[in-house]
């Protein structure tokens, strides 16, 4: 009787634990791109839901003026929507030069979404600057029924004259990280995601998950 009882405890605890350890959480995107990199980073602290996993299929309003207002614009608006813990991100390039432009406009600095249309525009903007320095910012906002927190990473550099590399995705062919010979998109993932700017928002956002 003893011995079956401490099993049924134990049992108990096991499962109890893994409910603790791995938590539902939303991420309020569709970008391909960034669930892969998030969820390499992740890797099975928690459990990663979708938009589309969710069941999603609208668009997220992104009205913000900054990059803060705009992630916590989009982490409520699917929160409210699911009831889900939920984080969103915005992300942001902001190049001295040209005034720290494009900033919140990042994404769609050409008037869409193309990254071609994107750095086209960007290296164009930069002709006659001798001050290449420019850092890659990104904002998590993390909404739950506990309340709204906010988690911030940076990564300096300078962009490239050219587009260099072929992995990565959005400016990463022209932003060269301080300390690296490479671009993002000729360092691959691995060595990205050790440095970069989603990366240590994504470690300060954790590291605050499980200290709750």
């Amino acid at each position: 009787m003893f011995f079956g009882l401490n099993r049924l405890l134990f049992a108990f605890n096991d499962n109890l634990l893994s409910h603790i350890r791995i938590m539902k959480i939303i991420f309020a995107t569709n970008n391909a791109h960034k669930l892969e990199e998030v969820r390499h980073a992740l890797k099975d602290a928690f459990e990663l839901i979708s938009l589309a996993e969710a069941g999603f299929t609208g668009e997220i309003p992104e009205t913000g003026a900054t990059l803060e207002s705009n992630a916590m614009e989009k982490a409520k608006y699917i929160q409210n929507i699911y009831g889900l813990p939920v984080f969103a991100d915005d992300s942001g390039l902001e190049v001295a030069c040209i005034n720290g432009l494009p900033g919140v406009d990042t994404a769609h600095y050409s008037g869409s979404r193309d990254a071609m249309a994107n750095m086209q525009k960007l290296l164009g903007a930069m002709q006659g600057c001798k001050d290449r320095s420019a850092k890659f910012r990104t904002v998590i906002a993390y909404v739950s029924a506990q309340g709204d927190q906010l988690f911030a990473g940076e990564v300096n550099g300078v962009i490239t004259h050219e587009m260099r590399g072929t992995l990565g995705f959005g400016y990463d062919p022209v932003f060269m990280p301080h300390g690296f010979m490479q671009t993002f998109a000729e360092m691959g993932m691995e060595a990205k995601n050790k440095i970069n700017h989603r990366v240590r928002a994504l470690e300060k956002f954790t590291a605050w998950l499980n200290g709750i």
